[in-house]
């Protein structure tokens, strides 16, 4: 690990201001992916900015009947919050079943959706990778890609999101809320908020220098069944091959959403209109324009059946809401 200094913000200003006027900045809260990092030396910043002395760990109700996810809330109390299990009840499943319980105690909001990928040759410094070294070539492309994206890809990387949270969170239409060193404050779509590879696959998300992530707000709760799915190669501490986020009215509408197949987690409003025709109509729509590489093209007809396999369920909330397959 490089050396670096350390600064505790103490406010949300004092924290964006710190970051951009130190080169190589970076802000820390729970450090579960951001320590890896730096530990292999991929990520080598030059001060770290602390915010947890923040006060952004409170969940609060929005004057629209939503709710409001402070930045610091850690995985464990979203997890357990007893309005997010009564109404969000999709965002307590993909959190339980994203990590361990030790990772959930430190691990925050706004560092689940900005975590990043779990590519072997991401982490592998010895082979080439434009998401870690712009222009050195993308590894996963000739080599082992089980794992990796299918949809949203490009020539330069094919790298897939991680993050169970940010899965549910899409499903639900959620928002993330910014402050950046002007003292601007806006609002961007989660859809929005990560940037499709293309040919800068090292650009991950919108976000400006210093730009600090807030909060994350919920819209008004639709009722209907929760329902998380997370197809893995084992039952424990992996990360998904596909991932099912759905939300299923009494009426077989709804909003569904998809990990472990793209950049971002990936949702289609126009797809979601052809939940009453089942898993097959919805797959069509939702996965057209795949360009799976043929080691992971399985994963196309696997989130067609992970999402049979989500509204067949819908019905009975005796079945349960992760998988595994061999």
């Amino acid at each position: 690990m490089k050396s670096f200094t350390y600064e505790r913000a103490a406010s949300m200003q004092q924290a964006v201001n710190a970051c951009v006027s130190h080169e190589g900045a970076r802000f820390i809260a729970g450090g579960t992916n951001l320590l890896d990092l730096m530990k292999l030396e991929i990520e080598t910043p030059q001060h770290l900015i602390d915010v947890n002395g923040l006060a952004l760990d409170k969940i609060t109700a929005t004057n629209e009947g939503g709710l409001r996810i402070g930045a610091m809330v850690r995985n464990t109390d979203l997890a357990a919050a007893p309005q997010v299990r009564r109404d969000y009840a999709v965002l307590s499943r993909a959190l339980l079943a994203g990590a361990s319980g030790q990772l959930r105690n430190k691990a925050t909001t706004a560092g689940n959706l900005l975590q990043r990928t779990r590519c072997a040759y991401f982490y592998d410094t010895n082979q080439p990778c434009n998401k870690r070294r712009p222009g050195t070539g993308c590894s996963a492309m000739g080599g082992a890609s089980r794992q990796q994206a299918v949809i949203g890809v490009s020539d330069a990387c094919i790298a897939s999101h991680p993050s169970d949270m940010a899965v549910a969170m899409r499903a639900l239409g959620a928002k993330v809320e910014t402050l950046n060193s002007d003292g601007h404050v806006r609002t961007i779509e989660i859809d929005h908020l990560y940037s499709a590879p293309g040919s800068t696959p090292h650009i991950e998300n919108v976000l400006g220098p210093g730009e600090l992530i807030t909060a994350v707000t919920l819209p008004k709760p639709v009722g209907g069944e929760h329902i998380y799915y997370k197809v893995r190669d084992r039952a424990s501490y992996a990360f998904a091959l596909v991932s099912v986020a759905a939300i299923v009215l009494p009426d077989g509408t709804g909003q569904l959403a998809l990990g472990g197949v793209s950049y971002k987690p990936w949702r289609s409003e126009a797809a979601d209109a052809f939940l009453p025709d089942g898993a097959k109509a919805v797959a069509t729509h939702l996965l057209a324009g795949t360009n799976p590489t043929t080691q992971n093209a399985f994963k196309i007809k696997l989130a067609e059946r992970t999402i049979g396999l989500a509204l067949s369920s819908s019905s009975s909330s005796q079945r349960p809401r992760t998988a595994a397959v061999d």
